[in-house]
């Protein structure tokens, strides 16, 4: 096997540290001596890294018989393991195929997706109209019944973060309108969910692909039980369409495709943005500007 040290980005050493502190400094430390350990774990050749990384280390991996793979490391937390189990579950039908993981030490083998085109890509060649009818598609292919004895967080669960975070860091600066509309909305939909289904949790277009097995393919699931309106959110505020128009129709679309009632895609959205921000603020201090821009689009919509 070929060994390759990996080429660790500033801004992903940056990332790492700021969510996992010294936690994250140790990770990035041993990241070469994980590498080499799972190439001989799984008989693979890893390659490059595939930017941009965010918070996984991401890289080209070749399989003992040719086959193209990824590997993807990431610190081992409670959410790279629900990533490994809602993969499992989804088992390659909506979503990229796990081939093998070791959630103790933060590694997963995914089959590699080809072309592997964003969807964010598509928007300007193909129109938004046909990337909300990609996302819809894929919403549709990922949703099942939630697996008996899995431990993945209910909506209800992600929902508590914000009167949580408002309780220990006050609305900082986040407006409070926004902040208290989204509780209520939180409370209301939860109390009158649908059916609840296991979802992916972050799809927006940036975690949807083009493949070759299916059209497109979701990568990286949160994995999160709820009703399905709920997946949409993701969505309708990434990437911010802009003017204000192109999101209404994005709701008009999603609603349709979907066949779900578009006030409630529209509350669920306004929600889980905000909740989107509070994350942002908790996690970085910043980069909430854009989730909030879209909770207050989606608020003036009717």
């Amino acid at each position: 096997m070929v060994k390759r040290e990996p080429f660790i980005p500033e801004d992903f050493a940056r990332a790492v540290v700021d969510l996992h502190a010294a936690a994250g400094r140790r990770w990035l430390a041993a990241l070469p001596v994980l590498i080499e350990d799972c190439s001989e774990r799984w008989s693979i050749a890893v390659g490059q890294g595939l930017g941009p990384l965010s918070y996984h280390y991401v890289a080209a991996a070749t399989l003992a018989d040719g086959s193209p793979a990824v590997l993807k490391a990431g610190p081992p937390t409670a959410d790279l393991a629900r990533e490994i189990a809602a993969l499992r579950c989804f088992d390659g039908r909506g979503a990229v195929r796990l081939l093998a993981a070791n959630g103790e030490r933060g590694l997963l083998l995914l089959e590699r997706l080809t072309p592997g085109t964003p969807l964010t890509e598509i928007i300007d060649a193909e129109g938004d109209d046909a990337a909300t009818d990609a996302a819809a598609t894929v919403m549709l292919g990922l949703s099942r019944a939630p697996p008996p004895g899995q431990d993945f967080p209910l909506v209800e669960a992600w929902a508590g973060d914000i009167p949580s975070l408002r309780r220990r860091l006050g609305d900082g600066p986040l407006p409070s309108r926004l902040l208290d509309q989204a509780e209520d909305l939180f409370a209301g939909l939860i109390a009158t969910m649908a059916e609840p289904v296991l979802l992916h949790g972050d799809l927006h277009h940036g975690n949807i692909l083009r493949a070759e097995r299916a059209a497109w393919l979701a990568i990286d699931p949160k994995g999160v039980v709820g009703e399905p309106a709920y997946e949409a959110g993701a969505v309708l505020r990434s990437p911010l369409p802009q003017p204000g128009p192109i999101l209404a129709r994005r709701l008009d679309l999603l609603a349709e495709r979907l066949r779900l009632d578009r006030q409630r895609l529209r509350d669920w959205a306004i929600a889980q943005a905000v909740l989107s921000a509070c994350w942002s603020v908790e996690d970085h201090g910043r980069g909430w500007e854009p989730a909030i821009a879209c909770a207050d689009l989606l608020a003036a919509l009717r």
